[in-house]
């Protein structure tokens, strides 16, 4: 992809080449002065936010003025200093017939617009706010990624600019049409082969990589480009083999989307779940230096407030907790605690003696149930209807005429009975013994650690099924008190929160403050029922003492409430809130979502406002995903877009050769992607070596780059201490200069998804790869 060296375009004269670095740190150093003095006046203005509220006579409305504004100076001023990573990477200059969108018109051609581009927009407010660096997201930048000389969208020249801290190392143009706006600089760009920046992305894509993802900003090709500005509100699925950048498009996706819709995304917040936590670390630096926070990164077994996930699975049993079944058994789980009474019993209130039977129990129970209300929701019904026939009971009793005619208690007087019943313990004792309040964690708890629970739900299930899900009871060593979760669980978890009808913080918070303001008007009802007493002899000296519902309610519950109770920020609210509807979620690696794992994502995202990037060929999870249409049916039948990536831009041609073998094994279907780029280096084929004394190797010879050993799951765990050894299980998503695959047969052997598994470890690779031990393809 490399131009011809024999082109005479290809470099410039070195003097020009610096003349050009200077000029372009000079307005670089502008760039950043205009930059420093935004920070300045935010961390000013900061300042005067915190001297504005006196803090011996606190006013409550002041405080929650101060701590919205005080969280917003702070997240601009974290946007500002992130900026600086890279703050201006490229330089456009562009033809128009609109003069009204020309800031920076070039000397000598007014019809030529020169724009800057970078991690954000800065412009300067004395100069009617002229435009001095677009973002990268504006729509006036797009031309950036999207300009060949097929197609130059107006480009005469493309600037990369690269810059290491505030300092211009150098410049990288393309020239995209025959306009000549220098004659000085009529040599300095090499002609364009259809890829956008190939110079800067080839430089991008041959560095070392750092145990983080980078930013592609820089380098975002056109087919990408379409895929961040995709304008569907609705589930998008980006397809695409291994190296194709289909996690940076989402990144970056989600970037363009919470530039374009701020307000509405910053209301509701923004989920990225990812396959693993060494993957999230990984992206963990992107939004960031994309400018962008505020978004809530998480695993899917991390996924459900609260828990994290930390139990090891067999995977029969991830298998069979990930099947849409468990829905079935969680819901006979939960009405197992629905109760009946082995036998009639005799209860005494008040001095009488009540008749508790199974039907008086099962005539509540089917009220309750024909509610179709979660169990704690339905737990009310089920109460009145025990307490009503427990009054009528009582009441005939009691109103029982010894004359044999009709009762003498009338409807006030059996609805007496009823309150004073409902009051009394030994009713809400019932209550709890055949309706009790419901909890998913000891719900999940008590049925995966019970035989007999476990074969009451799944009774119509064979051994292997109810053999699978039991586990021997466990202790958290870091939370003794909390029962631990596989990441499987989590998925359970957040249906039985469904089924129970667990509430929701901002359901409780709400309950709080309701409750606060009623404990204000009995205050206030207390002092009006006082209020004949109020001291009314006034003199010139003294006046009369009178309170109000606050002097009467203590001074600590009243400096509390003087608080900003909740200065979360959307992110943390959202985290901490299973039922929280996210703005848009983006799932990578999404192939390994189990039917359960969809159900509980589907309920965080209402809108169906998604961009879903996976690539079944990689699908390694027992219940994963086949088929996009099949997963998606259920939710939203056939309303979902299918994007396509084609470009491998991480894995050389020598490893891909080799990949696509494997993939030919269980996907010979599947059109592979073409790799951007070659080595020259083969793959090393060992029958027998010690991976720890070629890893050792590698980082000798070639200390600045990463390099990994990568074999199966259940060889992984005697290599847990050793830095640099991995699981296949554990490396999805990521990338590696260098990578040794030990033992691919024991990749294969590992798991029903063994070939998959395999495909993606020798994946993994953007430098070389050694292979130790049979590959077993031809």
């Amino acid at each position: 992809m490399t131009p011809p060296t024999t082109n005479p375009r290809d470099a410039a004269p070195k003097a020009n080449v610096g003349k050009q670095i200077e000029l372009e740190q000079a307005y670089v150093d502008g760039l950043f002065d205009k930059l420093d003095e935004e920070v300045s006046a935010a961390q000013e203005r900061l300042r005067q936010v915190m001297l504005r509220v006196d803090p011996a006579n606190p006013d409550a409305e002041a405080l929650v003025e101060r701590e919205t504004e005080y969280h917003g100076l702070n997240e601009k001023i974290d946007r500002l200093n992130i900026a600086q990573l890279g703050l201006v990477f490229g330089r456009i200059d562009v033809e128009t017939d609109n003069p009204a969108i020309i800031d920076n018109p070039v000397p000598g051609h007014p019809n030529v617009d020169r724009r800057y581009i970078g991690r954000m927009g800065l412009d300067d407010r004395d100069d009617d706010y002229r435009t001095l660096l677009l973002d990268w997201r504006a729509p006036l930048a797009r031309p950036f990624y999207l300009a060949t000389t097929a197609q130059p969208e107006g480009v005469v020249i493309r600037r990369h600019i690269r810059t290491k801290g505030r300092t211009v190392t150098g410049v990288d143009d393309e020239r995209l049409t025959d306009t000549v706006l220098d004659p000085e600089d009529a040599n300095d760009a090499a002609q364009s082969a259809g890829v956008a920046g190939e110079g800067a992305l080839l430089t991008a894509l041959n560095a070392a990589r750092t145990g983080h993802m980078g930013s592609i900003v820089e380098t975002i090709q056109r087919e990408q480009d379409e895929i961040i500005r995709d304008e569907t509100r609705g589930v998008m699925v980006v397809e695409g083999g291994p190296g194709t950048g289909k996690t940076a498009v989402a990144l970056h996706r989600i970037a363009y989307l919470l530039y374009t819709w701020r307000e509405q995304l910053a209301r509701t917040g923004v989920l990225i779940i990812g396959p693993n936590r060494t993957f999230l670390e990984y992206i963990s630096h992107v939004l960031p230096e994309l400018g962008e926070t505020g978004v809530v990164l998480s695993t899917v077994g991390d996924l459900f407030p609260g828990v994290h996930a930390t139990l090891p699975e067999a995977l029969v049993t991830r298998e069979i907790k990930g099947s849409e079944e468990m829905v079935t058994i969680l819901d006979r789980a939960v009405k197992a605690y629905q109760t009946l009474p082995e036998q009639s019993r005799e209860i005494t209130v008040d001095g009488i003696k009540l008749t508790l039977d199974e039907k008086i129990v099962k005539s509540g129970r089917t009220r309750a149930r024909r509610a179709r209300r979660p169990h704690n929701l339905a737990r009310p019904l089920f109460r009145e209807s025990l307490v009503d026939q427990l009054a009528r009971q009582m009441a005939a009793i009691i109103g029982a005429d010894p004359l044999g005619g009709a009762n003498l208690l009338g409807q006030g007087d059996i609805a007496q009975l009823h309150d004073e019943l409902a009051a009394d313990p030994l009713v809400d004792e019932l209550i709890d013994e055949f309706w009790p309040l419901l909890d998913p964690e000891e719900v999940l708890h008590d049925l995966l650690t019970s035989e007999d629970a476990i074969a009451q739900a799944a009774y119509d299930y064979d051994e292997e099924t109810q053999a699978a899900l039991f586990r021997e009871e466990t202790i958290s060593l870091a939370d003794p008190e909390r029962h631990p979760f596989s990441a499987a669980d989590a998925a359970l978890l957040d249906e039985l929160a469904v089924l129970i009808g667990l509430a929701d913080p901002e359901s409780e918070q709400e309950a709080e403050r309701k409750r606060w303001r009623e404990q204000i008007e009995e205050a206030q009802d207390a002092l009006d029922v006082l209020s004949s007493s109020e001291n009314t002899d006034l003199d010139d000296e003294t006046d009369a003492e009178i309170l109000s519902a606050f002097d009467v309610i203590d001074a600590e519950s009243l400096a509390q409430r003087q608080q900003v109770r909740d200065n979360r920020s959307t992110a943390q609210r959202a985290r901490e809130d299973y039922t929280w509807a996210y703005g848009h979620v983006i799932i990578d690696e999404a192939q390994e979502l189990t039917p359960m794992e969809w159900r509980m994502v589907m309920r965080r995202c209402p809108s169906r406002w998604m961009t879903i990037v996976g690539d079944t060929s990689q699908t390694s999870s027992p219940a994963g995903v086949d088929s996009w249409s099949e997963t998606l049916s259920p939710f939203v039948g056939t309303r979902f877009r299918t994007r396509q990536l084609t470009i491998n831009y991480r894995t050389p041609a020598e490893v891909m050769e080799v990949a696509n073998r494997v993939q030919a094994v269980f996907a010979p279907d599947v059109t592979p992607s073409t790799s951007l780029r070659s080595t020259g280096i083969g793959v090393r084929l060992l029958s027998d070596a010690k991976a720890g004394d070629l890893l050792a190797e590698l980082r000798n010879k070639d200390p600045e780059r990463l390099a990994a050993v990568i074999t199966a799951d259940s060889l992984a765990a005697a290599h847990a201490d050793e830095k640099g050894f991995f699981g296949v299980g554990e490396i999805k998503g990521l990338e590696f200069d260098h990578v040794i695959v030990d033992n691919p047969r024991a990749i294969v052997d590992d798991s029903p998804q063994g070939w998959q598994d395999l495909f993606v470890a020798l994946t993994r690779a953007t430098q070389t790869l050694t292979v130790i031990g049979e590959l077993p393809v031809a």
